[in-house]
Order: structure tokens, then C-alpha cells, then sequence
């Protein structure tokens, strides 16, 4: 079997490979018990920086850092076969599937979060975060976190499990990539209506161009599209009576369509996958889910939602342009921040450079409670 490729987690599972299974980790070269790394204010930490080809299979890191809302203040960067742009720049907590600078227990498929109380003064909460995201490379691998926050990381913890491969990298393999991107506050499009607190079905507005959607994704090269997780600050409603901020439609445009979008959907639970504004609250799926859940009567405060299309990747040619309305017509004006997941072969488009460090905080913080002092 050649080593690059890759069935399904079980059903390939009897298939024996040409690799060999290696590890970069955190653990004391001293032979003692201080298992970490310490990462000073304003430092870079390069966790592998891996020669020749293979792919790496498991991302396990945890932090402890006391900074308020560090966990937007970190950031997460991924470079392939020597390359200097990088193929993955987020915040670290937005990257593992949960925004607003916050932490939540869920569990997907290829990202989850396990949250416990912990013992201390600093605060009761702190998470192990996962990715088994499969991120091959031909000739190299460097992943390293950026501590941009006041205070030093105590505590920086990983595992990062990949294998090497003896044969060469097939032509038509992908890279792994992701992007970070926030608007806030979206620009709000008014729709005049003489009509008093209409049902959702009879709001206002029309868009049949998706120029004023917010932004998950816009890339160029040829791959698939396999997800991303979207964090909404709801201050906004549509009007009086539905505070729902998921009216709004997804919209992905491939290879440089304008009008209609070869994938549209009908509203923003819908594109989830769930229905009827999330009367669930908070749970996890393997491919969908809602990862930070607020009010489910009001719909007001924060959410983290994710949907990976595993089974069902979005794929282009030339280019995506990945969509979503915020708000019916683009209605409203909260704060939409994004992680977008993809494969594509190289070279990529640069990614954005991030927002300062305070455009890039949340409002109203801790409101779920994390390293509260």
C-alpha cells in the first residue's frame, strides 16, 4: 500500500504501511517531571521543524498563560516544504473550534476541546485542545505559536505525532490550510418596511449579489473547501421580536461565479445543521455542532458554531469565495469572527496578516469564565 494514501479511519486501519511514526513534544530532556515549554511576552515557540516528507496525523496542546483572553492573543502558525508564507495562521483558540477568547468541552471529528475545573487561584477552567486534521508535506513541516499577549506562557504542553514516508509525495496532494477572519462590527444594510415585527419568512431585504456577506474564506489555486468554525457575537437583531442572528444564507462561489452561487443555502442553523434557531443550545456532532452555545430563548451573546464537510467537500479549480449573511440581506451588525479549513495544491494565496492584538479581543469578557483573576 502506498504510505500517502488514506482510506477510512477504520477500514484502513488493516493495511499495512511503508512509515515510520515519530513524535515532537514538550517533555524534559533532563529526564525530570517539567514536561513544558515557557514561552516569554513577544516570543516564538517552534514546536516541530520536521526534514522530509510524510504527514502529520495528531495535534494535542494545552497552555497556561495568564494574560486575559490569551487565548486570542496566541497565535498558531504552519509552514509546508519551506515555505514563507504561512499555509495556517489563527488565534489558538479560534483554531481549535472555539472563539471569543474562551474555552468549551466538545467533541468533533477533527477538532475537539476537553475542559475540567482545575485547582488554583488563577481561575477554575483550562482545556486540552486536539486536532487530527491530516497535514501531509514533501519535504518539510514547521509549526510554531506566536505568544503575543502581556504575560508569558507558564505552562506550554504539546504533542505533534506524524509519520515519514520513504516513497515521494503523489503530485495531486493537497496541503493543509486555514485562515483567521473577523468584521466587527458587520456593515448593517437598513430595508425600509412598513410592516410591524414580521415573522422571519417576511423580513425585509433582497440579496441576489452576496457582495455585503461576511467573509469565511477567499482563496485561489485549485482543492476543496472541508469547513470552518463561525463565531457570532449577537448584539443585533433583525427587529423587535426575532433576536435570531441566523437568517442569513450561505452562499460559496466557485472559480469566479457572481451570480447565482453554485452552493446556497437557506439560513445560517441550516447551513449547521440543525434547524429552528438552536433550540438545542450546546452539543457536538462529529461533522456539525455548536461548540459555545448562549441564550437559546433570545439568541443574545456568544456563539461558536462549526461544520466540517468530511464527507462532503466543497471543491474548486481556480477559486472559493466562502460566504455567509449576516442577518437577513445582511441585516445586521454583530461581530462575525472565522476560522476556514482547506486543501489545496501550492502555491496558496498569502494569507491576510492578522488584526492587532486589541482588534482582535472580545467584548464583555469573561462572560463564560477563563483564567479569571
Amino acid at each position: 500500500m502506498n504510505a500517502w494514501n488514506s482510506n477510512s479511519p477504520l477500514g484502513g486501519l488493516p493495511f499495512i504501511k511503508n512509515a515510520q511514526s515519530h513524535r515532537e513534544s514538550s517533555w524534559d530532556r533532563t529526564g525530570g517531571n517539567r514536561d513544558f515549554w515557557e514561552v516569554a511576552s513577544g516570543a516564538t515557540a517552534v514546536m516541530a521543524d520536521i526534514k522530509g516528507g510524510g504527514c502529520i496525523k495528531h495535534i494535542w496542546i494545552t497552555t497556561r498563560c495568564y494574560a486575559q483572553q490569551y487565548l486570542r492573543k496566541l497565535i498558531i502558525e504552519m509552514y509546508w516544504d519551506g515555505e514563507t508564507n504561512p499555509s495556517v495562521r489563527a488565534p489558538l483558540g479560534d483554531f481549535f473550534g472555539i472563539g471569543h477568547a474562551t474555552c468549551r468541552h466538545y467533541v468533533s471529528l477533527p477538532l475537539n476541546m476537553i475542559m475540567g475545573e482545575r485547582r488554583g487561584p488563577k481561575g477554575p477552567f483550562a482545556a486540552a485542545m486536539n486536532c487530527f486534521f491530516p497535514m501531509p508535506f514533501a519535504e518539510g513541516a514547521r509549526i510554531q505559536l506566536i505568544n503575543e499577549s502581556e504575560e508569558p506562557i507558564k505552562n506550554l504542553f504539546f504533542y505533534i505525532d506524524y509519520e515519514l514516508y520513504e516513497e515521494p509525495a503523489p503530485a495531486d496532494l493537497g496541503r493543509f490550510h486555514a485562515t483567521w477572519n473577523r468584521v466587527n462590527p458587520c456593515k448593517k444594510i437598513d430595508h425600509p418596511s412598513d410592516l410591524q415585527d414580521p415573522p422571519p419568512w417576511d423580513l425585509p431585504g433582497i440579496n441576489l449579489t452576496g457582495e455585503e456577506n461576511y467573509v469565511i474564506l477567499d482563496a485561489e489555486g485549485k482543492g476543496h473547501y472541508v469547513g470552518c468554525v463561525l463565531n457570532i457575537d449577537n448584539v443585533d437583531s433583525s427587529n423587535q421580536v426575532f433576536t435570531w442572528p441566523g437568517e442569513g444564507d450561505d452562499m460559496i462561489f466557485i472559480d469566479g461565479e457572481k451570480w447565482p452561487p453554485s452552493l446556497h443555502g437557506t439560513g445560517t442553523e441550516d447551513y449547521f445543521g440543525a434547524a429552528w434557531g438552536f433550540p438545542s443550545g450546546e452539543y457536538s456532532g462529529p461533522y456539525h455542532g455548536i461548540s459555545l452555545g448562549s441564550d437559546v430563548q433570545e439568541h443574545a451573546g456568544k456563539w461558536s458554531l462549526y461544520r466540517f464537510h468530511i464527507e462532503d467537500p466543497v471543491h474548486f479549480t481556480k477559486s472559493i469565495r466562502v460566504t455567509i449573511e449576516h442577518g437577513h440581506a445582511n441585516d445586521q451588525q454583530n461581530d462575525y469572527s472565522s476560522v476556514a479549513y482547506w486543501y489545496q495544491l501550492e502555491p496558496h494565496k498569502s494569507l491576510p496578516t492578522l488584526l492587532p492584538v486589541e482588534q482582535r479581543l472580545t467584548a464583555r469578557w469573561p462572560e463564560h469564565g477563563l483564567w479569571d483573576r
